[in-house]
């Protein structure tokens, strides 16, 4: 269970955001606190967000406006965070068909020089051909082996936020 204490249902949401509330985006304070105690509760565990408020807004059920918002908020988090997989996963079939091309070349290179003669430069030419074209390979290998896995990890935190179960309770 995450807990919030609130004067008024204002303070969740960005001020500096004209829309109007189920649309408007979270306080970043407010998301940074949700967001890390969502990481520091059991994996598969519901969430719950209880939400105790001082203030009654004059207008609207707070309930419902602060269901709405992080629901809202958060699910739009998540499509964000699977944009930027996306992206990434794109760059890195990108990456590694410039990469496979680049370490054939080299190879190539590095088999003719080696064919022509054996001294100490061709084979200091050739090991180098060798090592820059496996060099090349670096980027493609870092997105694929580890820079898509704390994306990942952001979309289920978001998708666990966005379908979490949101209390108010009004406090005096």
């Amino acid at each position: 269970m995450i807990e919030l204490k609130l004067r008024n249902v204002r303070q969740l949401f960005n001020s500096m955001d004209p829309s109007p509330f189920p649309e408007k985006d979270l306080d970043a304070d407010a998301e940074e606190f949700i967001v890390s105690w969502a990481r520091e509760l059991p994996r598969h565990a519901p969430l719950v967000l209880l939400v105790y408020l001082t203030d009654s807004p004059a207008e609207g059920d707070p309930a419902r406006i602060i269901e709405e918002g992080v629901r809202t908020y958060f699910a739009h988090r998540r499509e964000m965070a699977h944009h930027r997989l996306r992206q990434l996963l794109g760059r890195g079939r990108g990456s590694l068909v410039i990469g496979l091309l680049f370490v054939a070349a080299c190879v190539g290179v590095a088999d003719v020089i080696g064919a022509m003669s054996k001294t100490t430069l061709t084979d200091i030419v050739r090991e180098s051909l060798l090592i820059g074209g496996w060099v090349a390979m670096w980027r493609p290998m870092e997105i694929f082996l580890y820079d898509w896995w704390p994306i990942r990890a952001e979309m289920t935190i978001y998708q666990r936020l966005s379908t979490a179960d949101v209390r108010v309770v009004l406090h005096a």
